[in-house]
């Protein structure tokens, strides 16, 4: 009894609980942070626009406000993340006024097309284009004024890097996506695996308990009937107790060390066909009088599917000792055709219009997590309960 875990996430001494693993390359990466683009966008426009106008005749000199506009267009990008719709608006303001003003040409357009990119990336990507169309009839009607016989050149360059920088940020802004829509894959995953963890524990706990519980109720009840009048009964019925408590003890303290992950899983003490006759001895001390027939070749079934068969043995000998009031019993494990069939047919008094309960729920799951199935067919009288695992070779035993 334990849950299974593929061995890959099962470190010696690790605590962590199943979706909890990390994965290489996971950490998000959002980019430098705000206040190193501003500064450094401002640096390299304010020193770098005074370097080229002292090598320059520019109409007009450098001022006051030319150095507001400068830092301008760099302090909008401080907007980026509260408010992404600011940058490209400043950026534009500023870098147009300070041209238009006549000032010395420098590296004045380099907020205006960060802004332009960051923009884009945010996902404002109809204001990224607009500011981008903008800029580029600025540089075409410039182009044209200046005179310059080159001029369709220097406006078709213009327009083409407009176009690169929005498609630039667009591109950000799809990794950026793709990104988000991988994590939140993996922490759907994580939950899927953390809610099959949980209901795993809860399966097994129930089949332990259930079990074990109820043949101690029947034992115990077989010992206080007979303890006056035959003594001789009563001692096997003892001993049936101890031994279910025994087992029941261990599997428990089993499942709360994988619960504190401070105990290693134990494969060979995993259920598997071959302890089915004790689950069969068991059933017979509580008064069932139960047949086997065992047509299945155990070494050409994998551990999962022998541990799913067991436990589907087990809730269902369990259900007919406690609920059908059934004499006799059969079990019945069939392999053929790819597949393992077990079959528990009981001569009690069947469903009764019962809703299936926890066992079965459970019987059905493990069935179904196998790509098997599991039905539930009225006898006259009793009941059947049949399951079929498909028997993959995967951990089949040397």
């Amino acid at each position: 009894m334990q849950p299974r875990f593929p061995e890959s996430k099962r470190h010696p001494g690790s605590r962590r609980r199943p979706g909890s693993e990390r994965i290489p390359g996971q950490r998000r990466f959002a980019g430098p942070p705000t206040s190193f683009i501003v500064i450094t966008v401002a640096v390299i426009q304010g020193v770098g626009t005074l370097f080229s106008a002292s090598h320059q005749d520019a109409p007009r000199p450098l001022d006051a406000l030319a150095i507001l506009l400068l830092l301008a267009g760099p302090a909008g990008l401080a907007f980026r993340r509260r408010a992404p719709h600011v940058m490209l608006p400043v950026a534009l303001l500023a870098t147009g006024i300070y041209l238009v003003l006549g000032y010395a040409w420098g590296p004045i357009v380099l907020s205006l097309a960060l802004a332009i990119v960051l923009t884009a990336a945010a996902g404002l990507r109809w204001q990224a284009w607009t500011g981008a169309g903008i800029a580029a009839a600025a540089v075409i009607t410039g182009a044209a004024l200046a005179g310059d016989v080159n001029w369709p050149v220097r406006a078709s360059a213009g327009v083409a890097w407009a176009a690169i920088l929005v498609l630039i940020g667009q591109g950000f802004r799809r990794r950026s996506e793709r990104m988000a829509d991988y994590r939140r894959r993996r922490e759907e995953a994580q939950k899927a695996e953390r809610d099959e963890y949980r209901l795993t524990l809860a399966r097994d706990i129930h089949d332990v308990v259930a079990h074990s519980l109820s043949m101690i109720n029947v034992q115990a009840s077989v010992a206080l009937h007979v303890g006056a009048d035959d003594p001789e009964r009563l001692r096997p019925a003892l001993e049936a107790i101890k031994a279910a408590s025994k087992e029941s003890l261990t599997e428990v303290r089993q499942l709360l060390g994988v619960l504190r992950e401070d105990v290693p899983l134990a494969p060979a003490a995993r259920p598997s066909l071959a302890r089915v006759p004790e689950l069969v001895r068991n059933a017979e001390l509580g008064g069932l009088h139960v047949r086997l027939q065992d047509d299945s070749n155990h070494q050409l079934i994998g551990p999962a599917q022998q541990e799913a068969a067991y436990r589907i043995v087990q809730e269902a000998l369990t259900n007919v000792g406690r609920h059908s009031g059934a004499q006799t019993a059969v079990v019945r494990l069939v392999q053929a055709a790819g597949a393992l069939t077990v079959t528990i047919d009981d001569d009690g008094g069947g469903m009764r219009s019962a809703l299936p309960g926890n066992g079965l729920t459970g019987m059905r799951e493990r069935a179904v997590a196998l790509g098997g199935t599991l039905t539930l067919q009225e006898l006259e009288p009793g009941l059947r309960v049949e399951a079929t695992v498909p028997t993959h070779q995967e951990g089949t035993l040397p």
